[in-house]
């Protein structure tokens, strides 16, 4: 019988490779919550309609890429593509919107039916953060240098900011005209898939990745040149807010992002480490989005990080993420000690506030259990047979350490611990 394997695009994240992931999400919570933002979750699972009315019946998204299916009701669900409509959406019903300015969050998985490659999977990854509620310039301005801030936890040289603004609807609807006659009088330098969007959603044919295309993309006209006097001073207000928080960026006149609800400031940070998929953050504001799904009218923005790329963005720049190590291994020696070992594994918990220790009651050699000791990356080994129970003592062996091991008391083991978290964490010797 053929084993059973995950699907294409859905991939498992292994023990060996989650503890950097963990270490991302443990720095993005305690950023977040720095700044003031609240942790919201979301379903997985929400109606077709809200996506439809959302990113835009006429996108790749919803004409091509949503796992959608009829549910025994008959109603019309899918797995969510991105976050920020269920946001909303959360938003809408819970009344969280009758106080101007919420900060949000959510972070896990979201689903789209795309080819897989390196950096774009069909379960994917991402942390989403919104502002509900503020209309001014200085909502972009505390995105943006909160994941300029990030960047420099993690220890990312800053990857390259991108902005453009895209106007409202008034201005979007005049430039979506003006785009369509431009490339209709060129049609014939199109490639199908920019003539397919021409008479769809003519915004993105400006994000087409096809070489052939840029030159004809080029010389299309600019939506920031066409932005309004209240647009234009918006913009202009981010752009000094920016430059006084000395935060470098380049305005990217060809920046649509891929979703219909973004209107006014949208912006991406990119690099070259990863190749095609060089955005690793991006986001914009959407100010008309709650009205569509049915809320009243409230302004918002926010922004995307895809966990995927960060990881594999990190593992380029070669930084080591913060992971954790065990405290302590904790080996039963003996039927007496291998009895005792969760026993006296709980008093430690009971007595040390988060206590990193791994319990080893198997029957198996001394030997063989300093070998799994020194596997886990621990500190040190704790080592409990019939002498240490009668006396009330762990002996210690210190893994790290070329050291004699010694005898420590049960109430001693507080001090040891204490005292190597507040020490510099020596390397692993070789063995």
């Amino acid at each position: 019988m053929n084993s059973i394997k995950a699907i294409r695009g859905m991939n498992d994240i292994l023990p060996s490779a989650v503890g950097a992931w963990q270490s991302i999400e443990r720095q993005m919570r305690t950023l977040l919550a720095s700044f003031g933002y609240e942790e919201i979750r979301p379903p997985i699972v929400e109606r077709t309609e809200l996506f439809r009315r959302s990113i835009g019946e006429i996108t790749d998204i919803v004409e091509k890429e949503m796992y959608t299916f009829d549910d025994r009701n008959g109603d019309s669900l899918s797995l969510r593509p991105e976050c920020t409509a269920s946001i909303a959406r959360a938003a809408i019903q819970s009344g969280l919107l009758r106080t101007p300015g919420q900060r949000v969050w959510a972070m896990g998985p979201m689903f789209r039916h795309e080819r897989p490659q390196k950096g774009r999977y069909r379960q994917f990854h991402q942390l989403d953060v919104e502002i509900l509620g503020i209309a001014d310039a200085s909502a972009e301005a505390e995105l943006i240098v909160m994941s300029r801030r990030l960047w420099r936890m993690l220890g990312i040289d800053d990857p390259v900011l991108e902005v453009n603004s895209l106007g409202d609807r008034t201005i979007q609807k005049r430039y979506r005209k003006e785009l369509v006659e431009y490339f209709s009088s060129r049609s014939a330098e199109l490639d199908d898939d920019c003539r397919r969007r021409l008479q769809t959603n003519p915004l993105r044919i400006l994000d087409s990745k096809n070489p052939a295309m840029q030159p004809l993309i080029e010389a299309a006209p600019r939506i920031v040149d066409r932005l309004d006097p209240a647009a234009l001073g918006h913009f202009e207000r981010l752009e000094a807010m920016l430059g006084e928080a000395g935060v470098e960026y380049r305005i990217n006149p060809r920046l649509v992002r891929g979703l219909d609800y973004y209107t006014g400031t949208v912006f991406e940070w990119t690099t070259d480490a990863l190749g095609a998929q060089s955005a690793v953050c991006g986001g914009g504001r959407y100010d008309d989005l709650i009205a569509d799904i049915g809320g009243s009218a409230s302004p918002a923005i926010g922004f995307a990080i895809g966990l995927e790329r960060l990881v594999a963005l990190l593992e380029l720049s070669g930084v080591e993420p913060s992971i954790p190590v065990p405290h302590a291994y904790l080996a039963g020696i003996g039927e007496a000690g291998e009895r005792s070992a969760h026993a006296v594994a709980e008093r430690l918990r009971d007595a040390i506030s988060d206590l990193r220790l791994i319990v080893d009651a198997e029957s198996a050699s001394l030997k063989a259990k300093l070998k799994r000791a020194n596997r886990s990356g621990a500190r040190f080994a704790f080592l409990l047979g019939e002498e240490e129970i009668r006396d009330g003592a762990l002996t210690v062996r210190d893994l790290r350490k070329d050291t004699p091991q010694s005898s420590i008391s049960l109430e001693g083991i507080s001090a040891l611990i204490a005292a190597a978290d507040a020490a510099p964490t020596p390397a692993l010797p070789d063995h």
